[in-house]
């Protein structure tokens, strides 16, 4: 008996050091990091962009008439988790819908956490611009450029100040950041521009010598980053923080749209969804659409709005309850949530 005890105790030592070994991410007193280089995608936050976070609209919209809004719009987003061990990860691959994914899917080789952290908010910042245009553009409300931020020692630096209104560039007129960034794209550092522009409500001109882009010496650079307003004294704000990238921009659009227009684009259901969108109202695909629909669904969404080229991975989320509507416009995204509503021909994933 005492035998076997003994051959119990010695050899479930190397089990112990094993699963401890497993379990730490850094061997304490040293600078050995023990994580893994893997990452857990998962269902993360569901935010209704008509409703409100910390006392704020999401959507928030200034000197026009609103409507008045019901149900949900809901915005989805994808939890991800890095710096696990090796039982983290096993946990949840074994417990978990997460998916496991190497974490250069997460955090491109070459770039810090700060970095990936900066491109997203860019991204998500571009994408409320873009939301705005093609709300307005489906309203048929005229918009115009406006300087957010000017880059520290650029090219426009001393010259233009957040707020100014771009109107032309070489005497071609502007109404879109894409037609201000194809003008700049087109010529060669060293380059000079004219720019006319308006600042309290004085209209002035400058000409600039465009500066090399830091990362390609053979790409010009003005400078700034512009975002697309309305033209009339409307003013749209998002307030939303913490989150990043370009996914949002469909829902933010839709709620936008849903404030300015008469009548409940939802109907007053419960819809969520995902996507991005440009300019002129196309939605793209995303990534992590699965993780989204499965939030949507624990949330109690009835209807989800997914990009059409994320419809079979949406799918492969198998909805249970909830029905998931293909788009590839904003303007399609309202026509199908008004055509489930009224019970005529819509299009689904399925």
């Amino acid at each position: 008996m005492n035998r076997r005890i003994k051959t119990l105790t010695w050899g479930a030592i190397p089990l112990v050091l094993l699963a401890s070994l497993v379990s730490i991410d850094h061997i304490p007193g040293t600078n050995i990091n023990l994580s893994v280089p893997y990452a857990a995608e998962g269902p993360g936050p569901t935010i209704n962009t008509l409703g409100q976070v910390d006392g704020e609209d999401v959507v928030s919209i200034s000197s026009a008439d609103l409507d008045e809004t019901e149900g949900n719009l809901n915005m989805t987003t994808v939890s991800v988790r890095s710096g696990m061990t090796l039982s983290q990860v096993i946990s949840r691959w074994l417990f978990t819908d997460d998916t496991i994914v190497p974490i250069e899917q997460v955090f491109p080789p070459g770039q810090s956490t700060e970095e990936v952290e900066e491109s997203n908010r860019t991204a998500f910042i571009s994408s409320e611009s873009s939301a705005t245009i093609a709300a307005m553009n489906y309203l048929n409300i005229p918009v115009e450029v406006e300087v957010a931020e000017v880059l520290t020692d650029s090219a426009a630096t001393g010259i233009f100040e957040p707020g100014d209104k771009l109107l032309s560039i070489d005497g071609t007129a502007i109404s879109t950041p894409g037609d201000a960034q194809t003008i700049v794209r087109s010529k060669a550092p060293g380059d000079e521009i004219t720019i006319s522009y308006e600042r309290n409500d004085a209209e002035s001109q400058a000409t600039i010598t465009l500066r090399e882009h830091p990362d390609d010496s053979s790409v010009a650079l003005l400078g700034i980053s512009m975002l697309s307003v309305p033209s009339s004294a409307i003013e749209v704000d998002y307030n939303l923080e913490d989150i990043g990238g370009p996914s949002a921009g469909m829902m933010f659009s839709l709620a936008v749209v849903d404030k300015l227009s008469p009548g409940a684009l939802n109907g007053g259901k419960f819809v969520a969804g995902t996507g991005t969108i440009a300019e002129d109202g196309s939605v793209g695909p995303i990534g992590g659409i699965a993780h989204k629909v499965r939030a949507a669904e624990d949330a109690g969404a009835e209807v989800f709005l997914s990009p059409a080229d994320n419809c079979a991975e949406a799918m492969s989320a198998k909805p249970q309850d909830m029905t998931i509507l293909k788009v590839d416009s904003l303007s399609q995204a309202i026509d199908q949530m008004a055509a489930y509503n009224e019970g005529s021909d819509f299009q689904t994933c399925g």
